[in-house]
């Protein structure tokens, strides 16, 4: 189900900092428009840290309405209280997602042990699908290949992490594993991962969709051509923390106001002209934006 290019949705806000519904409407349609795999609302990119209870299911309703089943959602439930996050796992589930993406634990930092309980306490409450999302960098815990083979043995986890080689090796077939980093998504589904969840694709969705379904069926040579163009907008994302950049990117090219909630604050101008300097190499800012 969670095949190819997914987008891990930015989650637009007003002047005034509240939820901007009407522009989130419009980025999924555009999205689904594009031809986009699968949407992912409410991740690291979506700001979910900032969004109250009742706007995280906003959102994410609003993503299943507008989806209409055309393509799976996987709703972002993660959190360092099993509790809580099996509780929210629950109310995403009568929302209709498809699947579950849950972030390792941070800040308490488990053990693999705690880990492997944790994601064990969630398969066997919510019957959907579960990526465990592993992201050191952000949460200061990995989740190691054993702990993901212990985990492939429940029928209803899959993993979306970065030390690929050893993972795959380690899971069964069975196990669709998932690159959380566009760069490497050539390299990752060459090893045997099923795809990508993107956040370059909030800006070309087509163009990464396209690089994934390649990649799926051995066209590496068009894969590689698509990352030649893109690569530097992938890693100008990254100038500062995300998703930051991609937000700044998305108000250049005229998709929503870069309007982002403390203690995340726009960029600073010399990285917005880098990101911009990348948009007009990549012949993007000229793009008119999806009505709808």
């Amino acid at each position: 189900m969670f095949t190819g290019c997914g987008t891990a949705l930015i989650t637009p806000f007003r002047r005034d900092l509240s939820l901007d519904e009407e522009t989130l409407r419009r980025l999924i349609r555009r999205q689904i428009d594009a031809g986009i795999n699968f949407l992912v609302p409410c991740g690291t990119t979506g700001e979910s840290p900032t969004l109250t209870r009742a706007e995280h299911l906003r959102v994410i309703e609003i993503t299943v309405e507008e989806a209409s089943g055309r393509v799976p959602v996987l709703g972002g439930a993660g959190g360092y209280n099993t509790h809580e996050v099996i509780e929210l796992a629950r109310e995403l589930q009568r929302i209709g997602v498809d699947g579950i993406l849950s972030v390792t634990p941070y800040y308490n930092k488990p053990t693999q042990e705690g880990l492997f309980q944790h994601y064990k306490a969630i398969a066997a409450a919510v019957p959907l699908p579960i990526i465990v999302y592993s992201v050191q960098g952000r949460t200061g815990v990995n989740v190691e290949p054993a702990t993901l083979a212990r985990l492939a043995q429940i029928e209803n986890v899959s993993g979306n992490i970065s030390q690929v080689a050893n993972v795959i090796h380690e899971v069964p077939p069975r196990f669709t594993v998932l690159s959380g980093d566009d760069a490497v998504t050539i390299p990752l589904m060459a090893l045997g991962g099923r795809g990508v969840i993107s956040v370059v694709s909030n800006e070309i969705p087509a163009e990464m969709t396209a690089l994934a379904q390649a990649c799926l069926r051995g066209d590496y040579e068009s894969a590689r051509g698509i990352q030649a163009r893109y690569l530097p907008l992938m890693n100008v994302n990254f100038v500062e923390s995300n998703p930051i950049p991609v937000k700044a990117a998305m108000a250049l090219m005229g998709l929503l106001e870069p309007v982002y909630r403390l203690p995340l604050c726009p960029p600073a101008p010399a990285s917005l002209a880098r990101i911009e300097k990348v948009l007009e190499a990549a012949g993007l800012l000229g793009r008119v934006p999806v009505a709808g």
